[in-house]
């Protein structure tokens, strides 16, 4: 059996995955269909201490048989075919996993690529759940109404409120921006590489990550700038949609926003 082992793996991570193929390969035969090798390990970030994740993807009958098998060397994950192909939408448990898919790399295909596609179709959005994200579950509403009111606590000297509602909305922001992009956002750990590796039009790492820690402590130049990006960003979207929905919602904060664009007198 043939794996393709990415370069940047250990030598011990080679071996364990070697392991970890023949192991399934002798427990399932035809009923493995491939490995997909996520974490750490997946994305080239391990360390000494990181184990490895690997999902291990079954037929049906063979993932009826299976349960997750964990150590502190490695973690087999199996999951059955047609549980692959299914694509959780946003706000249900399974969102949250959609994004050990992102960048993963496949190790074993025997499915003619079937396992490739679904696997990038987890990480990804279609139009219809970049609106699903951005207003059916009002993230993009609810970034405005954190910021705006993490910016009327600065404007009232209150620095404690404008820390805190400026840093609840935060995951309400990275959902906007990778919405946005037609992409899952991805695990905090993970932030950062992304945003280098494989970037975000319009949010390049060297200064969005800088405004990130910015907005953590609620300064209002970050919050000011970033909701710029973001309005500009919508309209481009819009745009591109054909429709005028995103800029709806920010133009329906009204008066509000003088205070996001930073107009003496807004409230």
């Amino acid at each position: 059996m043939e794996l393709r082992l990415p370069e940047h793996l250990s030598a011990e991570h080679r071996d364990l995955l070697r392991e970890v193929a023949q192991r399934n390969e002798v427990a399932h035969g035809g009923g493995l269909l491939g490995l997909v090798l996520s974490g750490s390990a997946g994305r080239g970030l391990a360390t000494s201490r990181s184990d490895v994740d690997v999902y291990v993807v079954l037929s049906d009958a063979a993932a009826a048989q299976r349960t997750a098998d964990r150590s502190d060397a490695v973690d087999e994950l199996p999951v059955a075919m047609s549980e692959l192909q299914v694509v959780p939408p946003f706000g249900t448990t399974g969102w949250w996993f959609r994004w050990s898919f992102a960048w993963a790399p496949v190790l074993l295909d025997r499915t003619e690529g079937a396992i490739a596609t679904a696997v990038h179709r987890q990480a990804t959005l279609t139009p219809a759940e970049v609106d699903a994200v951005l207003l059916d579950a009002s993230r993009l509403d609810g970034w405005l109404n954190y910021a705006y009111r993490a910016l009327k606590s600065d404007r009232d000297g209150k620095p404690l409120e404008r820390r805190l509602d400026a840093a609840e909305s935060m995951p309400w922001l990275l959902d906007v921006v990778f919405a946005l992009a037609a992409r899952v956002r991805p695990y905090h750990k993970y932030l950062p590489w992304e945003l280098r590796e494989h970037p975000v039009q319009g949010w390049p790492a060297e200064d969005f990550l800088p405004l990130l820690a910015a907005l953590l402590d609620g300064e209002p130049q970050a919050l000011r700038e970033v909701f710029a990006r973001v309005e500009a960003q919508c309209a481009a979207h819009d745009v591109a949609r054909g429709y005028h929905r995103t800029e709806e919602v920010i133009a329906g904060w009204g008066e509000g926003l003088a205070l996001l664009r930073g107009i003496r007198g807004g409230d």
